[in-house]
């Protein structure tokens, strides 16, 4: 467990386990694991790609190898702002499988709001665009590493058709590095050893106020991503579309992108263009718009806050803790929902507090933001208003 990560208590840890919930597999053996069984089947379409599980894993497994013989080590943090791509969902997996924890930031982050993740993670690794919407980041990544002390390599994406203007390797005055993210690459080989229990994503929570990370290990996020496919019953024969941006709660893992991926799915990453590339009709859509547009005719809709257009779609509560509601109700029956009044005990009406076997224990190096958001039994005060219906489902009001 990484140093600053507050880990579950023993006993807690043995329920899980008990349960069924934790099978000790890490998020790139199941995609791994996937590739073995359906090959030849299209695991991942956007940006005009299709890749099958065999050309996915093996593009996994090149961009690892790459990521370590540039330096990248086990568990250092690497910050990944990078839109709804293929490269995304590569560069997570492949992160993963080199053994370091990616940091996912939202595209659209401020760069201000970036260096403050890179400091408080000790980040050793950023990648993201070369440049977006007329801010040049790559320069923006070069003053982050001259006021850090640990940003010592950058991955840049450069735009379709674009080239990198500094070719294969370029080093500043403080010793950073910067490769274009396309050529990382190189012959896969034994990677380092893992567990389970590691901290395999670092996620940022919406709270209000100074930045937060949710620490997700493997265990608890591949429960997640189980529970909620087979809550919403997606299989291998489903296209899941990724219309929130792929790295949100919603979008990323409930079930989301590693979701579909841990049952042999298609996942589309919403471009606009309905699911083109998939095999197949989309049947699931995460973050849709009521199925009227993208998605079409889709199954199910996925939505966050439930707007117009949006009648019969699935409302999810979705937070970066793991807080997964679908249509109000939990996904175990160990996923502990109270609804507290300003004393804390319980009423009809108040604060959302969950507990569960992908609810983290704390936030990441935040002990003073833990005080106040954990309660003693380890019940996280969600900041959500919630009432209990009388058919037993949970109404939130996540506005």
């Amino acid at each position: 467990m990484l140093d600053g990560v507050t880990p579950w208590p023993e006993e807690f840890v043995d329920r899980y386990w008990a349960a069924g919930y934790w099978r000790g597999n890490t998020l790139d053996d199941l995609l791994r694991g996937r590739a073995l069984e359906h090959g030849a089947r299209t695991a991942l379409a956007g940006g005009g790609e299709r890749l099958t599980y065999a050309r996915l894993n093996r593009w996994v497994d090149r961009m690892a190898a790459g990521f370590l013989l540039r330096g990248v080590a086990p568990r250092q943090r690497v910050v990944v702002r990078l839109p709804d791509v293929p490269e995304f969902v590569v560069g997570l997996f492949a992160l993963m499988r080199a053994g370091a924890v990616p940091v996912v930031c939202p595209v659209g982050y401020p760069t201000e709001g970036v260096e403050r993740l890179v400091r408080l993670t000790e980040a050793a690794g950023y990648v993201g665009l070369s440049s977006y919407e007329g801010e040049d980041r790559r320069a923006a990544a070069e003053g982050i590493a001259a006021r850090s002390p640990f940003l010592r390599r950058v991955f840049t994406l450069d735009a379709p058709g674009g080239a990198s203007p500094y070719g294969g390797l370029a080093a500043d005055s403080s010793g950073c590095l910067y490769f274009p993210l396309g050529a990382v690459d190189g012959p896969p080989g034994p990677v380092p050893p893992r567990s389970s229990a590691d901290v395999t994503l670092l996620l940022p929570s919406a709270r209000p106020g100074e930045p937060l990370l949710v620490p997700r290990t493997h265990d608890d996020y591949a429960h997640q991503a189980r529970a909620a496919a087979a809550a919403v019953s997606l299989g291998e024969d489903d296209v899941l579309l990724a219309v929130s941006p792929a790295g949100s709660p919603l979008a990323l893992g409930c079930p989301g992108v590693v979701g579909a991926l841990a049952v042999g799915g298609t996942v589309v990453l919403g471009d606009g263009n309905g699911g083109a590339g998939a095999e197949g009709p989309v049947t699931v859509v995460a973050g849709g718009d009521g199925g009227g547009g993208r998605g079409g005719r889709a199954r199910l809709v996925q939505v966050a806050h439930a707007g117009p257009g949006c009648d019969g779609a699935q409302r999810v509560v979705a937070l970066a803790e793991r807080v997964v509601l679908l249509d109000g109700r939990p996904l175990t029956p160990d996923d502990e929902f109270r609804v507290a009044g300003p004393d804390g005990a319980d009423a009809p009406e108040g604060e959302l507090l969950a507990r569960g076997p992908s609810v983290p224990r704390g936030y990441y190096r935040a002990p003073d933001a833990n005080a106040r958001a954990f309660a003693p039994d380890g019940f996280l005060r969600t900041g959500l208003r919630a009432r209990r219906a009388a058919d037993g489902r949970l109404i939130v009001n996540q506005g």
